[in-house]
Parts: structure tokens; sequence; C-alpha cells
């Protein structure tokens, strides 16, 4: 299920997804997870009511031991329980871009896919595209129609 990028909603289902307390400051949520057979770690900050000209968005960010990525437009969030995943996302322009984070340290970053991708048989695209289009597929459940949060 899609849930708004709230305070709330986060604190509910990613503590239960990651099985951690995140350390509060501020307006800023931090969740550090670790996968103790591999040893990988990685670090994700939420980031609520960032102003950004005349508005206020959510920034995802991500630091591992080689990689710092962010999300900007984050506007909502799914978990999986048989994945162990999160998927946060952000849509603009008929466009989708995600930040998937896993129980066990991993990290993925699908930025401006086209909607359209998200949609049909994702066997029959070309297979530079599949991936996008299958961890970002559930985002496409949202009905767009007078879409607020």
């Amino acid at each position: 299920m899609i849930l708004e990028l709230t305070r709330e909603n986060v604190l509910t289902s990613l503590n239960a997804m990651f099985g951690v307390q995140p350390r509060e400051l501020g307006n800023v949520l931090r969740y550090e997870i670790r996968e103790a057979e591999s040893s990988r770690k990685l670090a994700f900050e939420i980031a609520f009511d960032i102003p950004v000209g005349e508005q206020k968005t959510c920034i995802v960010s991500v630091y591992s031991a080689n990689t710092f990525l962010q999300l900007h437009g984050c506007s909502g969030f799914l978990t999986s329980d048989l994945l162990e995943q999160t998927t946060f996302f952000g849509k603009h322009g008929g466009h989708t871009s995600g930040l998937i984070i896993e129980k066990n340290a991993g990290c993925s970053l699908y930025a401006n896919v086209n909607d359209v991708l998200l949609k049909g048989d994702f066997t029959k695209l070309a297979p530079e595209l599949m991936m996008c289009s299958v961890a970002l597929s559930l985002t496409d459940t949202l009905d767009n129609e007078g879409f607020t949060f």
C-alpha cells in the first residue's frame, strides 16, 4: 500500500521494516542499518518540509561507504515485507523517480522513468528497461486523478 511521506507513517512503517529506531534530528529522521553477514551498512535520512523557493519538499538521502544518493520531491513510499525493502518515490510530469532501500543494506536509484514503462508487460521491454519497470511498477497503482496527499 502506498503511504504519504509523513513523519507518522515513516515511524510506523520503517521502524517495523528495518527493526531499528531512527535518530531524530529536528525535521530529519536518520536510520542506520547493517547486514551482519556481508558487513554492509548504510544510513539514510528523511528530511521533511525543506523549503525550496515558495514550496516545501521532502528529501531522502542515502549514505554508504561508496555512495551518496538523494531523491528530491519525494511524496510517497511503500514497503514490502516479502522483498524486505522500502521504495520512496516522487512523480513529476509523467515521470517517476524512485529510491529503493533494502533491509540488507542495499539500495537502488531509478530517476526520471517514463510512466509508460510502469504499465503493461515488462517482458516486452528492452532488457535495459526491465529492471526499472519491475522495480517501480507498484508506484503506478496510485490513482493520480486528484492526487494531493
